[in-house]
């Protein structure tokens, strides 16, 4: 076949529609880019005239065949035989859920009758480069339109956004600008000027600088570029990314507009600050909507009432804003209210009485509760052991007492939160010994002696300190245990410990019951209940439990699904997800520095290490120091023989911080990012005296990657 024939063949099958008829709004018809053009063109933007040659098939009433398409061409270019733009109109591109920009032709400055037909066929032929199908299935080529303008001399062009995508602003207006036309920006041979203006038209910033004097867009066409933007807005209903021109005349002329497709979230008005640090090693892994009634409504109440009793937080805040949250099943803590991070108003607060006041009225229940919360300590922790010893065995209880023991559970954790954080605030660590320690000296000397980890966990309910609680995950112990020292017994723990293996072995009694109900449920016929008791609320649990009846709803729930852990720091979009980040500055927890190769936390203690960094994945290097994201105690294993410990979440006082020091591992926590920026194999010092982690040369002195480097971590294992 001729070219000849194959251009015959083409122009049998268009048809034409001017961007002036109701038809060429139509997106289904003409596709986006020509469709929106016309709905701006009919509301009064300044639209430069032109036609769309469409498929026939799909306009059979319309001017179609190569007379037709041989009109349109000669009433645009004229008898001088104007210039012209020859570009797509996919159904596929400037969608509100993909602009495929630059994807398809766009023939630039076409003259004359055969090379506008050679334009025509070069746009039809690019529908093929997408693996996107046509709208209802079929050939891509279907839902190709091809968009025919007159081609523009323009002093000054770019694209606009009538939002700002960057930085997720609606309240922001960003253009950026070029001498010539806007196709210099859209192929990235020319940086541009960029500038960010407010919905006023007030210029924040450009990028690069400019002279006032030499600036592409002064006040006028700043003005009427912003005018632009809103009557856009107006028109299709949401802010558009336009391309732009202003003519010699210094006409401003709208090439094209489109919805911005990808907009990055921004945190609501007046977000709170929220990580996981404090609670991650609590509960590290996504949690289903029972376990949260079950753990993180009492351990957000009780740390309400801690917060309140130390004068911590005024009680309407309290009242409003819960410590502790989930964001998509993971908890995450306001890390201003629990003091994780210092406060965003440091002079204000400093000069502000109220609270100083607030602290001086609670002074005396503090100066009090000082003296008093370790007696207070032993006595809550004997009333959970006499109950937890005197409650029957789940296999034995009936739906009612299941009940009764999960509602005291709530109730108790909730003191055991609240006492368990004044303890650790007021009155200190005591001997330094963990519960997590105790565990993994256990667990060593248990299986020297050949016991299996399943009866250990039956003798030794201290254990469970080595596992998250979970209705549903398999309790699996480390199998590295290290050198840990010989067993003291759970009595040798200092209150603080005490009262945190308590707030576990309350969560393991709750899900054992649970679990138990299931296992009723599932002889009735259920087999699959345990996970529908999972995406239970307390009070429907209640319901059941009560004899009310099993919905059919809850048969047709779905647990969630795993997700992402969360930033260390972010705040909550209108939307509801997380919008990373980067606490900088001075002060306690933020990172001073945030060059690659030097960042700062806190300092957890463990004196000072050197080593190569390790994110518990792989072969473990010699000398390792582990760089984590959250300190799960599931850790607490590898901490044996560390050259450090980073950690880019928790708490100085977290059980594997407190774990580190007395294994003398060097430890810093609060250092953001430190994950991604030392990879696995950089070389690392890390101080827990200043929280300073940095990076150096692997050769630290002759003969360094034969002898490891001495550091505090060794004085524990001589």
């Amino acid at each position: 076949m001729t070219e000849g024939v194959a251009v015959g063949i083409c122009l049998e099958r268009l048809a034409v529609i001017p961007l002036d008829t109701d038809e060429a709004g139509n997106a289904a018809l003409t596709g986006a880019k020509a469709a929106n053009l016309a709905r701006a063109a009919a509301a009064g933007l300044p639209v430069l005239p032109g036609f769309a040659l469409v498929p026939e098939e799909s306009a059979a009433d319309l001017p179609h065949g190569p007379s037709a398409v041989r009109d349109a061409w000669r009433g645009l270019a004229g008898e001088q035989g104007r210039s012209l733009v020859v570009r797509s109109s996919s159904a596929h591109e400037d969608t509100a859920d993909s602009s495929m920009a630059g994807l398809f032709a766009s023939e630039l400055d076409v003259r004359g009758w055969d090379d506008f037909i050679s334009a025509v066929q070069a746009v039809l032929d690019s529908s093929h480069r997408s693996r996107a199908p046509a709208r209802g299935g079929g050939d891509p080529s279907a839902g190709m339109a091809v968009l025919v303008q007159p081609m523009l001399r323009t002093a000054v062009g770019g694209v606009m956004f009538g939002a700002d995508p960057v930085a997720g602003r609606d309240d922001r207006i960003l253009v950026s600008a070029v001498r010539g036309g806007p196709e210099q920006l859209l192929a990235g041979t020319v940086q541009g000027v960029r500038y960010q203006l407010t919905r006023h038209g007030r210029l924040v910033a450009t990028e690069p600088r400019e002279h006032r004097r030499d600036r592409l867009l002064g006040r006028r066409r700043t003005w009427r570029l912003v005018r632009l933007a809103h009557h856009a807005e107006r028109v299709f209903g949401e802010p558009q990314d336009m391309e732009f021109g202003f003519d010699t005349d210094n006409a401003l002329w709208l090439f094209q507009a489109r919805p911005i497709t990808a907009m990055a979230l921004r945190a609501a008005r007046g977000a709170r600050l929220l990580g996981p640090g404090p609670v991650a090693e609590t509960f590290p892994e996504v949690l289903q909507p029972l376990e949260e009634d079950l753990w993180v409504a009492p351990m957000s109440h009780g740390l309400t009432l801690a917060l309140d009793s130390a004068g911590t937080a005024p009680r309407r805040v309290l009242r409003a804003v819960p410590p502790v949250t989930t964001v998509d099943g993971r908890v995450a803590a306001d890390l201003r209210l629990l003091g994780a991070v210092p406060s965003a108003h440091p002079v204000l607060d400093f000069i502000n009485p109220i609270p100083g006041a607030r602290r001086a009225s609670a002074a005396w229940r503090v100066g009090r509760l000082r003296i008093a919360l370790p007696m207070l300590a032993v006595d809550l922790m004997a009333d959970v052991d006499r109950e937890l010893t005197q409650m029957p065995p789940p296999q034995e209880m009936l739906s009612g007492q299941i009940l009764a023991a999960l509602a005291w559970g709530r109730n108790v954790l909730s003191s055991l939160h609240a006492q368990e954080s004044l303890v650790g605030s007021l009155v200190g660590q005591g001997s330094g010994a963990t519960a997590v320690g105790e565990a993994l000296a256990v667990l060593a000397e248990g299986r020297t002696r050949g016991i299996t980890d399943v009866e250990l966990l039956a003798r030794h309910p201290v254990l469970l300190s080595l596992l998250p609680p979970s209705l549903e995950r398999p309790a699996r112990l480390p199998r590295r245990t290290g050198w840990t020292g010989a067993p003291r017994g759970v009595e040798a723990l200092p209150a603080r410990e005490g009262l945190r293996l308590r707030i576990r072995w309350v969560q393991e009694m709750q899900a054992s019951l649970v679990r138990e109900y299931a296992a009723r449920l599932q002889t009735a016929g259920r087999p699959d209940v345990l996970r529908q008791l999972s995406t239970l609320r307390w009070p429907e649990l209640a319901g059941i439990l009560g004899g009310a009846p099993w919905t059919a709803d809850v048969d047709e729930r779905g647990l969630r699904p795993d997700s992402r852990p969360l930033p260390a720091a972010f705040r909550l979009s209108q939307e509801g997800r997380p919008v990373a980040e980067h606490i900088g500055g001075r002060g306690r927890g933020r990172a001073r520095s945030r060059d690659r190769g030097h960042l700062t936390g806190q300092g957890a203690g463990g004196g000072l290490g050197i080593g190569t960094a390790w994110h518990g994945r792989g072969p473990r290097p010699g000398h390792a120091v582990l760089v984590v994201r959250t300190l799960d105690p599931a850790l607490a294993a590898e901490l044996p023989e560390l050259g450090g410990l980073v950690a880019e979440t928790g708490s100085v006082l977290s059980h594997l911080a407190v774990l580190a020091r007395e294994y003398k591992v060097p430890t810093v926590v609060g250092v953001p990012d430190a994950v991604d920026r030392f990879p696995q194999g950089t070389e690392l010092t890390v101080d827990g005296t200043s929280g300073t982690v940095e990076t150096v040369s692997k050769t630290v002195s002759k003969g360094a990657e034969d002898e490891p480097v001495s550091t505090g971590a060794e004085k524990g294992f001589a």
